[in-house]
Parts: C-alpha cells; sequence; structure tokens
C-alpha cells in the first residue's frame, strides 16, 4: 500500500506595510485629531486673532508716526509685511504650552503605544499647528489691508510672499515643539516661548535696521526673523520697498531659506531626539 499524505500549503508570506506608506496616513491622522482639538477650543483661535489686532493697531496708529520707515514709504507700508511675518512667532507660541500639556496628559505615550512611526506623532502636530499658523497670516494679512495697506507688486509675488511665511512658520513650529518637549510644564514652556519675541523686535519687523544703535545692528542682521521679514516686504512691496533695502530680493528669499532649513534640520532632530528618549 502506498500511503497518501497530504502536505500543508505554506501559508502565503504578507509583506509589512513599508514605513513610508504608513508614515502620511498617520501623520494626517494626528494632524486631523489635533486640529479637532482646537476647533473644540475656540478660545484659542479667538484670543490669537483679537491680540493681533490691538498689537497691529497699537503699532499703526500709535506709533506708527513716530517711525520713519524710508524714503517714500508709508509707515502702514512698511510695517504690514513685519506684522504679517513676525504672526508666525506669536501665534505658533501656543504650540510649546500645547505640546507640553500634552506630554503631561499622557497623550504623546498613548499615541506612541499605537502601531504607527514615532515621527508621524510629532509630523502630524506640526502640521495642525502650522494650519493654525495659516488661519492666523489669513487674519493678519486682511487686517493689514483694513489699516490702509496696499501690495505694490503682482498678485503672483504677493502668493510668494503668503507662501514663504506658511514655510517659516512650519520651521518655527519645529522650534516650539522642542521647547514643549524639553520644558516639562504647559507654564514652563510658555515662558521659555516668550523669549522668542526678542527675535521679532530686534529686527526688521517694525523699525529700519539703520535706526538701531551701532552695537546692535549685528544681531538684527544676522539672526533669521530680519531676512525673512525682508524678503516678505521685497515681493510685497514691489520696487520702492526693493530700492531701500541694500540687497535685491532674491537675496533675502535665498538667506531666509537657509535660515528656514538650517531651523527644520536643527530642532526636527532635537525634538525627534527628546521624543524617542521619553519612556
Amino acid at each position: 500500500m502506498t500511503a497518501l499524505t497530504n502536505s500543508a500549503a505554506p501559508a502565503p508570506t504578507v509583506d509589512p506595510p513599508r514605513v513610508g506608506a504608513r508614515f502620511w496616513p498617520s501623520s494626517a491622522q494626528v494632524a486631523q485629531r489635533t486640529v479637532r482639538k482646537f476647533v473644540r477650543t475656540p478660545q484659542l483661535i479667538v484670543l490669537a486673532t483679537v491680540q493681533s489686532a490691538v498689537f497691529l493697531v497699537v503699532f499703526r496708529y500709535i506709533f506708527g508716526g513716530a517711525i520713519n520707515a524710508g524714503r517714500g514709504l508709508g509707515y502702514v507700508d512698511f510695517l504690514v509685511p513685519g506684522f504679517v511675518t513676525t504672526l508666525i512667532l506669536f501665534n505658533g507660541m501656543s504650540a510649546a504650552a500645547g505640546v507640553a500639556e500634552d506630554v503631561e496628559n499622557g497623550l504623546f505615550d498613548r499615541l506612541r503605544s499605537l502601531p504607527i512611526p514615532r515621527a508621524a506623532v510629532l509630523a502630524g502636530r506640526g502640521l495642525a499647528d502650522t494650519a493654525l499658523v495659516v488661519w492666523g497670516l489669513f487674519v493678519g494679512s486682511a487686517l493689514g489691508f483694513a489699516v490702509g495697506f496696499r501690495m505694490h507688486a503682482s498678485i503672483g509675488h504677493g502668493l510668494a510672499a503668503f507662501g514663504l511665511c506658511v514655510l517659516y512658520g512650519f520651521a518655527f513650529e519645529w522650534v516650539f515643539i522642542a521647547i514643549g518637549l524639553l520644558s516639562g510644564t504647559a507654564q514652563a514652556a510658555q515662558g521659555m516661548s516668550v523669549m522668542m519675541t526678542l527675535f521679532v523686535f530686534v529686527s526688521s519687523a517694525y523699525v529700519p535696521v539703520a535706526s538701531m544703535p551701532g552695537w546692535l545692528r549685528p544681531v538684527a542682521e544676522h539672526q533669521p526673523v530680519t531676512p525673512m521679514v525682508d524678503a516678505v516686504r521685497a515681493l510685497a512691496g514691489g520696487p520702492r520697498v526693493q530700492a531701500l533695502l541694500p540687497h535685491p530680493t532674491t537675496y533675502y528669499v535665498w538667506v531666509s531659506l537657509v535660515w528656514t532649513a538650517g531651523i527644520i534640520a536643527v530642532f526636527a532632530s532635537l525634538a525627534a531626539a527628546r521624543f524617542s528618549r521619553r519612556r
């Protein structure tokens, strides 16, 4: 007799999903969750809008008469591009306290336990906070036109200036995310993020750098906010503004992009390292 043996067919092997394939959907899910949290906290959005309006009105109507922006350039046309650009810092500060609060509440630990790439947790948070910054840029731009700003360049240049602001905002969000992870508490994160306002006021955002004391000018000229502001101002202001700047528009655009890439590289790596060391 011959024995018949039935050999079981080998089970099909299923390749695990690639990390890259899971990263973007997971990042989008984390971003959606964070944006929904923003929507459920309308005071966060309303407060940022009111603060922006008050800040712009103070500089436009109280300090504006005492500041000489340059030959043939009204202060409002000098002010608004700087104001809109620096909104990325003022509106982004809430990210530091928000991240620290999520750490305290254990949200990040719960997300880390899910079968998603760890990097997607931080990337999703960064995208959500950038969405909040974009909202602030829209509001700030509308307020700027309301107080008398007029763009003296093409629509394409205006869109390019807005796009640069979004990119700058995304870069600085990584600074605030890193602060939130390093600070330990929401109160400490808020206090540390306020120190970032030094970059705003020691820059060309609200006054010409030439009006600053000689010892302070190199500091203002060699920090990231000044070339960012000057790039946006040159794109939105057209030839009148470009004639007042010592370098062509492309110079400020490229310098600001180098700063942006450096900020993302340093602080995204710092945030990722801190996040991976958490237990």
